[in-house]
């Protein structure tokens, strides 16, 4: 059993197209002291100090020096003390819970690769090409924001070359210094969506686990089985409400206060807005909201998952229910049911012919499957029913559940806050 553990989790299986060499590559010798070097204390000080340097040293630096009071309007950076404090604060956020994991868990046990053996093929082969999104994702956000903070330093140190302090060679000077800042910003952002997309795939993971939980009620099943497996995922869920908690609200906190300081000094009289003097705001404000919104849409998604699936077997239930009531008038006996030939519903044909296949969801149709009655009491069932009932599972922020609801209530939030400080700032004549 050991040896076919260790087989999943370092061998990649070209059957399930397996891309865990990712997971490799990061914890290799070459990457792991950037990010998550916590195996030894050498590793840990270095990745310390490169953490400090690009984000602390560097963007403290880059503020002190490169001001630019006296530049032109076009490079004048009015908006560069909210840029920076917003990117280091998420780094750091990012930095210390990523340190924390890899020192307590590993990225393998923290991803939940230790427990692949004890779930499927079909779940297992659906995690690693999650896996592989994430990384496409992760690149998809990081390299246009890179891309783009590099049209613009090019362009500022490149125009305002004589305006912009340097040391003794302006060219290697301005190049260096070009170089360091673009290095700071893709540390920092790299940072701040790795988190969001490793919390994007733990979350993958669970649902993937819903949709193969949700087979049981196609067959014949016991009710403790489906109780325990439940009762698993419940605890994972826990697990990773409990781990992601103070990253998800402390990146809520500091994008909510970098949104609203952004919006104050460029709505403020006489403040310089323009492409060249706020492009680099607006770069940041969207790569801090971006990561936000993959953390609280994955959120949701999870815990809409786990509300689905509580929905059906409370429809489970019910429909066992009624079946078994059908031919009661018939005889004086309870019916048994015939397992071979399950009951075909005549509601079935019409309920869902406006349906399209593709978009319903597995774990939220109106669908009736094959009741097993038989092989199940009424009380089994209408306990399990009550237990899905009062137990509410999903990913939480210490006791908060981040469903629908939550997440309407923060963007009301968020537009009260904003349309009050309009108020503020905004006059109209």
């Amino acid at each position: 059993m050991e040896e076919e553990r260790e087989t999943l989790l370092t061998i990649s299986n070209q059957k399930s197209k397996s891309n865990y060499w990712i997971i490799n590559t990061l914890e290799s010798t070459t990457y792991s002291w950037i990010f998550i070097g916590q195996s030894n204390p050498w590793k840990a000080a270095l990745s310390w100090l490169i953490f400090f340097i690009f984000s602390i040293g560097l963007p403290i630096l880059s503020h002190i020096v490169y001001q630019c009071n006296e530049c032109d309007n076009s490079h004048q950076r009015p908006f560069d003390l909210i840029v920076q404090l917003s990117l280091s604060a998420c780094s750091a956020i990012s930095f210390v819970n990523l340190s924390s994991f890899a020192r307590k868990y590993g990225l393998r046990r923290f991803l939940f690769l230790d427990k692949l053996p004890d779930v499927s093929v079909k779940v297992r082969d659906g995690y690693s090409d999650q896996l592989h999104r994430s990384m496409n994702l992760l690149c998809a956000f990081i390299i246009p924001c890179f891309l783009a903070d590099t049209v613009y330093k090019i362009w500022w140190f490149s125009s305002g070359a004589n305006q912009i302090p340097y040391i003794s060679n302006i060219y290697i000077s301005h190049t260096i210094a070009c170089t360091l800042l673009l290095c700071s910003w893709l540390y920092r952002t790299s940072l701040f969506f790795l988190v969001c997309v490793l919390f994007k795939l733990t979350c993958s993971l669970q649902i993937l686990r819903f949709h193969d939980f949700a087979k049981v009620f196609e067959k014949q099943s016991d009710v403790g089985s489906i109780l325990r497996e439940h009762l698993a995922i419940r605890r994972t869920l826990r697990i990773i409400s409990h781990r992601f908690r103070s990253f998800i609200l402390s990146t809520l906190v500091v994008v909510t206060a970098s949104q609203f300081a952004s919006l104050l000094v460029t709505t403020k009289t006489g403040s310089l807005v323009n492409i060249s003097t706020a492009g680099e705001l607006a770069l940041c404000s969207v790569t801090l909201v971006s990561g936000l919104c993959i953390c609280l849409h994955s959120a949701a998604k999870v815990t809409h998952k786990a509300q689905s699936v509580t929905s059906l077997g409370t429809k489970w239930h019910t429909c066992a229910t009624i079946d078994s009531f059908d031919d009661v008038g018939l005889t004086e006996d309870t019916p048994v049911a015939n397992i071979s030939d399950p009951v075909n519903y005549h509601f079935n044909a019409h309920m869902d012919s406006d349906m399209d296949e593709e978009e319903e969801d597995e774990l939220d149709n109106t669908k009736m499957g094959p009741i097993y009655r038989d092989t199940i009491s009424y009380q089994k069932r209408q306990a399990l029913a009550t237990y899905f009932e009062n137990s509410r599972s999903g990913i939480t922020v210490f006791g908060v559940m981040l469903d629908r609801t939550s997440l309407r209530m923060i963007f009301a939030v968020e537009m009260s806050l904003t349309l009050w400080l309009l108020k503020k700032t905004v006059n109209f004549s």
